[in-house]
């Protein structure tokens, strides 16, 4: 049956300004040069992912055709296309993702790129539940890149974005659980404080709190990514006004980091994956793990010291590897990133 023919979506001006409007970058297959160009320029294609470190990933994990694998963040499926490729259609690679909207976009990306059940298994679930992916089988090899997706962040029906308006939601998977403005209205002062220095080390916590629920006690409901932004705002008026601005926008960052993590659980969720990533490995089973921020990285690093000292691991990286310029020049958001490995004994 022919498809029906759909209109794009129109836009004033000479270029789209919202996430929907912007025909050409959601679409990359078909209009693949525009999208390079977006790429060069340093900028990355609205609804698309660029998967970072590859190359150091791969040089480390190792792979050989026959070996089976876990890529327990599935996301875009960068990652996941890359080491496909290494394994030369001998093997199996695993893969997870608890996001049903996207995960369900790269299941069909990579079954179009001719990766299918034979070689490829994906399921829809929560990394932390690592030891029931294939409950009889060890990984020679494990990739986990704790980043948000940017087709999450870039479409503000996610809410992870304030620089578009949408719902405060936050959730990582939108079926299940409560959003950030439920959440929100959850908390006392006390404990907003607490979950922005815990999750972001916000210097401004008190006052961002404070006005949170200030406004919540005039019966105003937080319920969309600007509203949250403009308290943000606010309560950082008391700023020099050449230092607010950008004031402003890293405290938005860092209170939007601490409300999705909380939201998620994602620091319980990677203690347990740290917890249960030796039992799932090979001997000689290599595992590579990219973080975002501070948090989740001081957790990472404890792990992997203390299964060494206890001789879990055979060897993990003492220094932490970090993107080229190239590449953090190349693709911004990768300039966060740190990559620490560990090889089971």
């Amino acid at each position: 049956m022919e498809q029906e023919h759909k209109r794009r979506v129109r836009y004033k001006g000479t270029h789209p300004r919202t996430f929907e409007e912007k025909y050409k970058e959601l679409n990359p297959e078909k209009y693949s040069s525009d999208v390079d160009k977006i790429i060069k320029s340093g900028k990355t294609p609205a609804g698309m992912h660029r998967s970072i470190m590859v190359r150091e990933i791969l040089d480390f994990l190792n792979i050989q055709p026959g070996q089976i694998g876990l890529d327990a963040t599935l996301g875009y499926g960068g990652h996941t296309a890359k080491m496909l490729e290494k394994l030369q259609g001998q093997g199996h690679l695993y893969a997870t993702d608890v996001d049903p909207i996207e995960s369900e976009k790269t299941k069909k990306r990579l079954a179009d790129a001719g990766y299918g059940p034979e070689i490829l298994t994906i399921r829809r679930m929560n990394f932390a539940n690592l030891d029931q992916v294939a409950p009889d089988t060890k990984f020679d090899f494990v990739l986990a890149d704790l980043g948000v997706s940017s087709m999450q962040i870039d479409n503000p029906e996610r809410g992870f974005t304030f620089k578009f308006d949408g719902p405060l939601d936050l959730r990582l998977d939108p079926t299940a659980g409560v959003s950030a403005a439920e959440r929100l209205r959850e908390l006392d002062e006390e404990e907003l404080i607490a979950m922005l220095v815990e999750n972001s080390d916000e210097p401004y916590a008190d006052r961002i709190a404070r006005a949170i629920i200030r406004t919540q006690e005039k019966g105003i409901s937080i319920d969309t990514t600007k509203q949250l932004a403009a308290i943000v705002e606010d309560a950082l008026g008391f700023l020099p006004q050449k230092e607010r601005k950008e004031a402003v926008k890293k405290s938005c960052q860092r209170t939007f980091q601490a409300l999705r993590i909380d939201v998620n659980s994602e620091f319980e969720v990677l203690y347990s994956f740290l917890e249960k990533l030796p039992t799932v490995l090979n001997s000689g089973g290599r595992a590579a793990i990219l973080t975002f921020h501070s948090g989740e990285d001081r957790l990472v690093k404890k792990a992997f010291k203390q299964y060494y000292k206890e001789g879990v691991y055979s060897e993990i990286n003492d220094e932490v590897i970090r993107p080229s310029a190239q590449e953090c020049f190349e693709n911004p958001r990768a300039k966060s990133t740190k990559l620490r490995w560990a090889i089971k004994a």
